[in-house]
């Protein structure tokens, strides 16, 4: 399993975050406020500190997330053609990803994956088996992001639709092992990619995960 372990002012700075987040949505008390929004913006120093990115910029970003800190659910799909992987040029860095993004509220992963893949390819799908379950702490992703995250990677097979560009992505194709692009590792990474054509080849091998 291609997994390493995150930098640890990464993880506490997330973790510091996630503290905050939830005494936010549980404090009543006006010290208690104080107190978790301070910490808040320790874990934004933090994230600022160990990256490029502007503090105000990071803060803001913290700041939208409210209630229970959770992981956030990142869905790709896994879309196959004779023996070619589906990918998806991102319009944002100008590389390629497995067509996917955040879950919503009130869909189903199949259902997130099937619209996100025909959102940024114009190809329609459906959902037939998560071949992963990433934490993407655990895999060379860069840059880090600021919340905990969750990559579900799902087999989807191919029944209809035109190959079209989106507000998102300006590119889609389909890409032999051998034969890949430039990847948008922020993503997905090579070990991933390489990963899914296992799966392909096996469709008996059961859901990977992370392990202890």
């Amino acid at each position: 399993m291609n997994s390493v372990q995150e930098p640890r002012w990464i993880d506490w700075a997330k973790r510091l975050q996630a503290i905050a987040q939830t005494g936010l949505a549980f404090a009543h008390d006006s010290y208690d406020v104080e107190r978790y929004t301070e910490i808040r913006k320790i874990a934004a120093e933090m994230l600022a500190a160990g990256s490029s990115e502007d503090i105000s910029v990071i803060a803001n970003l913290l700041e939208k997330d409210s209630g229970y800190a959770t992981p956030k659910v990142d869905v790709r799909g896994v879309v196959f053609r004779d023996g070619r992987i589906l990918l998806v040029r991102e319009r944002a860095d100008g590389k390629w990803t497995l067509p996917g993004g955040w879950a919503d509220v009130g869909e189903s992963p199949a259902e997130s994956v099937v619209r996100e893949v025909f959102e940024e390819s114009g190809l329609r799908t459906r959902a037939l088996k998560i071949l992963a379950v990433f934490d993407r702490g655990k895999h060379p992703h860069v840059p880090p992001f600021p919340f905990h995250v969750y990559k579900m990677f799902i087999h989807c097979a191919l029944i209809g639709g035109t190959m079209s560009q989106s507000s998102e992505t300006d590119g889609v194709g389909f890409f032999d092992e051998s034969t890949l692009p430039e990847l948008s590792v922020s993503r997905v990474t090579p070990w991933q990619i390489h990963r899914m054509f296992e799966h392909c080849r096996n469709p008996d091998l059961p859901t990977d995960f992370d392990m202890l």
